[in-house]
C-alpha cells in the first residue's frame, strides 16, 4: 500500500523580504515629498509673515515723517517762516507750468529716493529698539511743497482767513494748502513706502 504525502507550496522568505522592500521605498518616497511639501509651505508663510512685518514698519516710518512735516507747518506759521522756493530744499513751491524734476522723482520712483527731501528723526529709527523688533534700513524723509492760497471753489477773490489770536480782531489771514510726500523703507531696501498728504496753515 502506498502513501501519498502532499506538501504545501511554500514561499522562501526571500521572495516575501523582496515585496517589503519595494513597498518600504514607497512609502518612504511618499513621506519624503509630503515632508518637502510641508517645509516648502513653512518657508513660503515665513517668507509672508517677514513681508508684511517690513511693509508695516515701513508704514509706521513714512506716517511719522508725514507728521513730523505737520509739526513743522504749526510751528512754522507761528516762530521761524518756512522758507517755500523753487530750488527747495525745505520747501518747494509748486508750478504747474514748470515741472519740477527733483520734485516729480521724489514722489513717482518706485524704489528708495531720498534725494530732495528732509530727514526725519535722523539716526533715531536705523537704530534697534530696545526690544529688538523694530529697525528701519534708512531715515525716513519728507518733501514740503507750497501748492498757493487755499480759496473755496467759485468765490472769486475771496480766500479762507481768520482771526491769528485773541484780541486782535479778524485779520486776513492767508492760510496755504502744503502736500506733504513722506518716504521710508522697512526692515531691508526692498519695502518702500510713499505717502501723500495735505496741510492747511499760515504762510509766512
Amino acid at each position: 500500500m502506498k502513501h501519498s504525502h502532499f506538501r504545501p507550496l511554500q514561499h522562501g522568505p526571500q521572495g516575501q523580504r523582496g515585496v517589503v522592500l519595494v513597498v518600504a521605498l514607497i512609502f518612504l518616497l511618499l513621506i519624503t515629498i509630503l515632508a518637502m511639501s510641508a517645509s516648502g509651505t513653512s518657508l513660503m508663510q515665513l517668507r509672508l509673515v517677514g513681508g508684511l512685518r517690513s511693509s508695516q514698519m515701513a508704514d509706521f516710518g513714512a506716517e511719522s515723517a508725514a507728521r513730523g512735516a505737520e509739526w513743522r507747518l504749526w510751528t512754522a506759521s507761528i516762530n521761524t517762516p518756512l522758507a517755500c522756493t523753487s530750488t527747495g530744499p525745505n520747501c518747494y513751491i509748486y508750478d504747474a507750468a514748470t515741472p519740477n524734476t527733483v520734485v516729480d522723482t521724489f514722489r513717482n520712483s518706485p524704489g528708495w529716493v531720498p534725494t530732495g527731501g528732509t530727514t526725519y528723526s535722523a539716526g533715531t529709527m536705523t537704530t534697534a529698539s530696545a526690544d529688538k523688533t523694530f529697525q528701519l534700513t534708512q531715515d525716513p524723509v519728507y518733501m514740503i511743497e507750497d501748492l498757493g492760497v487755499e480759496v473755496p471753489p467759485g468765490l472769486g477773490s475771496q480766500h479762507e482767513s481768520g482771526q491769528t489770536a485773541a484780541g486782535t480782531g479778524n485779520t486776513s489771514v492767508d492760510s496755504h494748502v502744503y502736500r506733504i510726500t513722506a518716504r521710508s523703507t522697512g526692515a531691508n531696501d526692498n519695502t518702500v513706502r510713499v505717502l501723500e498728504t495735505t496741510f492747511a496753515a499760515k504762510a509766512n
